[in-house]
């Protein structure tokens, strides 16, 4: 079994890091937050404030923060991983970033001794507790598998989709993509209210035929026709995917009216749909508060 450091411990790295130490593993926990540190002390993980002690004892550091600005200071900022190098140490990045962000630090930590793999999830605070999330992952050959026994542990399917910085890329269109289906599924909700079809009905047949898609099979029966809106992902998070996948197009040089349409939206949606609500609540654009 290995030693593990989380640095992160909101709902998704406190999940995570529930589901290693089920596993056997030892783990070590950092945030700033002392709420944070606190709560998952209580759970009796060995905390601390800053990265110093994960990187000192962890054999693979496993990072779960809101943002690639966060996810450089913590490699690279002060006091953060780079000042602790280890030569040999892997850095895992759950989280959903900025290809270019994770690309550029696998180089500095490269030139330290270190290797990052990018490894964003998919499956929300459930599937982090539950050990049942899904990993797109970037990265060296050597390196995610060197690191797979513990991704095991924590994840029911792990996907490798190229070298460094391919896992995010992959997330963001992904994320892209749900973001998309949530609001052309709105639309055929709005249509079937209109032509006197139960939703439900609607969606046993969509996700029956070729029309299917997470959001008819998952999001839609499980957050939205019931009224729970209680995901454990924001608006704030989705928006914050949608930019980045808005720039990565806009830096390949690419024209996709599609994507840049339901950009739009969700940019929009701002003035209506407050950042703390669940993301599933774009539906209401089109079928109004639920």
């Amino acid at each position: 079994m290995a030693v593990v450091g989380i640095v992160g411990l909101g709902n998704m790295g406190r999940g995570m890091a529930l589901s290693l130490v089920r596993a056997g593993h030892e783990v070590l926990g950092s945030d700033v937050s002392e709420k944070a540190r606190s709560a998952l002390a209580s759970e009796g993980i060995a905390v601390f404030e800053g990265v110093g002690p994960l990187c000192a004892r962890a054999d693979l550091l496993i990072l779960s923060l809101p943002n690639a600005d966060i996810v450089e200071a913590v490699v690279a900022g002060e006091g953060g991983i780079i000042v602790h190098a280890r030569p040999g140490l892997r850095v895992v990045d759950t989280s959903t970033s900025n290809p270019d962000t994770t690309r550029r630090l696998a180089a500095v930590l490269a030139a330290h001794g270190m290797a990052m793999i990018d490894a964003p999830v998919s499956g929300g605070p459930k599937g982090a507790i539950t050990a049942t999330m899904t990993m797109v992952i970037g990265g060296a050959d050597a390196d995610v598998a060197a690191v797979e026994p513990v991704l095991a542990d924590m994840s029911a399917k792990r996907v490798h989709v190229g070298s460094v910085g391919a896992g995010h890329v992959c997330k963001l269109i992904n994320n892209l993509l749900c973001a998309a289906h949530l609001l052309t599924a709105a639309e055929a909700m709005r249509i079937a209210r209109g032509a006197e079809v139960d939703p439900a009905r609607l969606l046993e047949g969509l996700n029956a035929g070729s029309g299917r898609s997470g959001v008819t099979q998952v999001n839609l029966p499980t957050w939205v026709l019931n009224g729970a809106f209680d995901s454990g992902f924001t608006m704030a998070l989705m928006r914050k995917d949608v930019r980045l996948a808005t720039q990565l197009i806009a830096g390949l040089g690419l024209d996709l009216p599609i994507a840049g349409e339901a950009a739009r939206i969700w940019s929009d949606s701002a003035a209506s749909i407050g950042d703390s609500e669940d993301f599933n609540r774009i539906v209401e654009l089109q079928l109004g508060r639920m």
